[in-house]
Parts: C-alpha cells; sequence; structure tokens
C-alpha cells in the first residue's frame, strides 16, 4: 500500500514542487517532486546515474562476464511468502557459487570480486527471480601477489556452476526450513509438514538448475551500459505502456521461447491483473537488491581494488571535487536547459506538499511529469 500510494502522487501536486523559469526566454516551468520510491518506474533515473558514478572509479582494465542465476519454479512458488529469506539465499548460493569454483585452482585458482543484481520479474511481469552477476574476468592470486586472467571468452564452467549452486542453495533452504523461518500458505501450507517440504525437494535435486554465462563485455564501458539499464529497473517502464482504458492495460513484452521478430509482442491485462503482477515485485522493506562480495565486499573493497590496479599497472581515477566557493552565490539550476532556447532554467519558487505555485508568469506554463 505504501508503495502504491507513493507512485500514485509521484510528480503531482501532493508531493510539491518547483517553478523555474529560463533566463533568457522567460519560459516556465513547474515541476512537480518526485516520491524517490525505489519501486516506482519514473524515479529510479537519478537513482541510477548516482550509483553509476560511485561504480565508474572502480571499474577494472579487463574484460567483465555476465553470469544469471535462476530459480526453478517451485522454489519461486514458496518465494511468494518467503521474499527476505529465499531471496538472501539466492543471493549468498549465487556468490558462494562463484568464489568457490574460481578459487578452485582447477579452473581459475583467484579470488574474484562480483556485483550481484536481483531481478524477480519477467518481461510479461511474472514471477522469474533470478541475479545477474557481474564479474571481472581474473582476480588476485590467494597470496595477493600477482593478477591472474581467466581464458580470453571463457571464464568459469557453465554445469559445474549449476551443480554448486544447485547442492548450496537445497542446503541453505533446508537450514532456513529446520530453523522455523519459511511459512507456507495456501495451496503450499501442507509443505509445514517435515516429509511433505522434503518430498517436495527431491525431484529438484534431479534436476539441472539453469545457470547462464553470456559472453563478455565489450570493455568496461559496456559494462556501465549495462549496469545503467538494469541495476536500478523496475518490473516495467513507461517506453512498454501501450494504452490504459477500459479493457485494461496494453504492454509491450518479450517472448524469450520464440525465436526472431516473432519475440516482440503485444499484451493486454485487465486492471487488477496488472496491478497484482507489478506488486509481487515489490521488495521487503530494508531489502538490499544490489549486493558486492569477494574483492568487492564494501569491507576491503577499496584497499583489493587499490593492489588490482597495482598488479594490473593502472592508476586510479581521480574524482576532482565541486569548488563549493565559486558556486555559493549561483541561483539554484534547474537539471533540465530550456525546452525553447536552451537556456539556463533558474528556479524561482518552491512550494509544499498539496499546495499550489504562486508565480503566475506571462509566458504558457508547462507542467513537468517527465
Amino acid at each position: 500500500m505504501k508503495v502504491m500510494s507513493a507512485i500514485e502522487r509521484c510528480r503531482t501536486a501532493a508531493l510539491g514542487g518547483h517553478v523555474a523559469r529560463c533566463e533568457k526566454c522567460d519560459h516556465t516551468d513547474i515541476a512537480y517532486n518526485s516520491c524517490r520510491n525505489r519501486h516506482c518506474p519514473k524515479c529510479q533515473g537519478a537513482a541510477a546515474q548516482e550509483w553509476l558514478a560511485d561504480r565508474e572509479a572502480e571499474l577494472l582494465p579487463v574484460a567483465y562476464y555476465h553470469v544469471v542465476f535462476t530459480l526453478p519454479a517451485p522454489i519461486a512458488d514458496i518465494a511468494y511468502h518467503n521474499k527476505a529469506e529465499i531471496y538472501a539465499i539466492l543471493f549468498k548460493a549465487a556468490a558462494e557459487t562463484l568464489i568457490t569454483i574460481a578459487v578452485d585452482p582447477k579452473h581459475l585458482g583467484a579470488r574474484i570480486g562480483l556485483t550481484a543484481v536481483l531481478h524477480t520479474w519477467g518481461s510479461a511481469l511474472t514471477h522469474h527471480p533470478h541475479v545477474h552477476c557481474i564479474v571481472p574476468g581474473g582476480g588476485l592470486a590467494p597470496d595477493g601477489e600477482r593478477w591472474i586472467s581467466c581464458r580470453p571468452g571463457f571464464f568459469l564452467p557453465v554445469r559445474v556452476l549449476s551443480r554448486l549452486f544447485r547442492r548450496l542453495f537445497l542446503e541453505k533452504l533446508a537450514a532456513a526450513y529446520d530453523a522455523g523461518r519459511l511459512h507456507f500458505f495456501g495451496d503450499h501450507a501442507a509443505l509445514a509438514e517435515r516429509c511433505a517440504f522434503a518430498a517436495y525437494l527431491a525431484p529438484l535435486r534431479k534436476v539441472e538448475w539453469v545457470v547462464y554465462a553470456k559472453r563478455p563485455f565489450a570493455g568496461p564501458q559496456a559494462v556501465l551500459a549495462y549496469l545503467s539499464r538494469y541495476t536500478h529497473r523496475v518490473a516495467i517502464a513507461n517506453s512498454r505502456l501501450i494504452a490504459c482504458d477500459d479493457n485494461g492495460v496494453t504492454f509491450k513484452w518479450k517472448d524469450y521461447r520464440a525465436k526472431g521478430h516473432d519475440r516482440h509482442k503485444v499484451m493486454t491485462l485487465a486492471s487488477g491483473e496488472f496491478i497484482r503482477r507489478f506488486l509481487i515485485h515489490v521488495l521487503p522493506s530494508g531489502f538490499h537488491r544490489i549486493r558486492h562480495y569477494g574483492l568487492f565486499a564494501n569491507g576491503g573493497r577499496a584497499d583489493n581494488l587499490a593492489r588490482a590496479r597495482q598488479l594490473l599497472a593502472v592508476q586510479p581515477k581521480q574524482n576532482e571535487p565541486p569548488d563549493a566557493e565559486a558556486n555559493a552565490d549561483e541561483p539554484s539550476m534547474h537539471s533540465f536547459p530550456c525546452p525553447c532556447c536552451g537556456g539556463r532554467m533558474i528556479i524561482i519558487e518552491t512550494f509544499e506538499r498539496g499546495s499550489t505555485p504562486r508565480t503566475r508568469p506571462s509566458s504558457l506554463i508547462r507542467i513537468d511529469t517527465s
């Protein structure tokens, strides 16, 4: 309810805003405040850019690989009412799998770092929990004295990753069950019985779990381009919406089981069903959907990156601090240039939640809700 309330009021007078005027042509915009809820499709652009600026300085001049760990449907089904627990297990099992296989001398023999991003949706807004992992193609030797690179175009064997991921996840899931941290309702209420739960998991121990390793990115900039689309993305973007009328909500989606141009399709859902599908991707309060592991874990990230750059013979990027004194007397600026002449937009008024602006300029006001 909090998420839906925030999205409904986002960029409306209910949240207040400001008035900006072009210093050249007097064009005036009214810009309403954003809700800044992390599930709002309209509020993630600024957060993504800020996060990317912090990550850009951490990129290493090596190939980066993209590995995806996906939960089987039976596990996804019981995650509906156990989101915090099962999503956390997914993160831990995926990270531990990569770190364990990478440090094995039979494979890479190095300590690696990775960034993991949780997605819980498919293109049609269905429940499809999976973790995207971005991993440099190499790591520090166990003694920390050299950088070990993986083979060109090949990071780690997918089948080995899949089987270890399956074992680790099921072990952690069983431990959570034994500790009483899992809850079952509706069609799965019978799983509260230990024998029923064991029978439910038994088939999953024999099937291959989906671990997908994509080709390496084309350089560090491609990594940033990918991260800008995926780190702060929510279940659906406004650009995919086609119509909202008495028939329901119509949107574009991609059918990954089809081939070629047949993948791109259009779907119409009843309004209630569309809202239901959106809301199943709301995360528990305080749950982090971007996490760092191994060399990139927050505790030792700076030291590990500095050591990696030293071994790779590269210098860290230096960010110059802004000159606060030089801008102290400057008026507050709007974040976008004037749409009429490209001039500077200066904020001339702010107004509180539920209020209307006092300014009544002579030029036509354009309400900015983009």
